[in-house]
């Protein structure tokens, strides 16, 4: 992993971690309220999750403990979610798409964040922190696009999924059943499959809009 690869100042290598996480995860969440919104669906709106505030959107375990852990760590792996957007699925417009594209909204988002980041950091001087901070951020976006288009639940990917399933509701309710579990199940013993089909990806990808990565 580029974490473990960078000779950075302990320091600077956690706070740009936190601060990639605390961007890419808000506005992952944020996009998908506003998408809903957009679509018909002001539920997010009036549960107060359409704002930037990290605090409205802080899961103790998912966005502090579980990052931390890992960071600290040093495992090279870093992953955390934050509070899920409250959406109802019913007041959308757009039919069978309108939970496709709340839930594409999120990685869209990210994508964005990716190649933002990556041109700052081909931009940034070198012999200063900014490559390696940028490079970070858009690193870490990266990975929760690439890991949440994983179609299991409650990944965003499965309601893509879902829209091959319309006729095997019986799978669905499986899938949301064990999504959970498959989902741990993949981060525990499929480090393989994360490497092949997240975590290389991702420095690709970021690797085209930045030119280079700070090593």
């Amino acid at each position: 992993m580029l974490f473990q690869m960078l000779a950075v100042n302990p320091g600077l290598q956690v706070g740009a971690m936190i601060l990639g996480l605390a961007i890419a995860i808000i506005l992952h969440e944020v996009a998908h309220g506003w998408a809903a919104l957009y679509l018909g669906d002001p539920t997010a709106k009036y549960a107060g999750r359409l704002t930037l505030n990290p605090i409205a959107h802080v899961d103790m375990w998912g966005t502090i403990i579980i990052p931390l852990l890992l960071i600290v760590s040093g495992t090279g792996f870093v992953f955390g979610w934050a509070k899920p957007v409250p959406v109802n699925y019913f007041n959308l417009r757009n039919g069978r798409w309108g939970p496709v594209l709340v839930a594409l909204a999120g990685p869209a988002t990210n994508l964005i964040l990716v190649i933002l980041f990556g041109l700052l950091t081909r931009f940034s001087p070198d012999g200063t922190a900014l490559p390696y901070l940028f490079s970070t951020v858009a690193l870490v976006n990266a990975i929760l696009m690439l890991f949440n288009l994983i179609p299991i639940p409650p990944l965003d990917g499965s309601k893509i999924l879902y829209l091959f399933l319309e006729r095997r509701p019986d799978i669905q309710q499986m899938l949301e059943q064990y999504g959970m579990w498959i989902f741990f199940a993949i981060i525990i013993f499929a480090q393989g499959f994360l490497s092949s089909l997240v975590f290389g990806p991702a420095v690709s990808l970021v690797e085209f809009f930045a030119g280079r990565l700070p090593l």
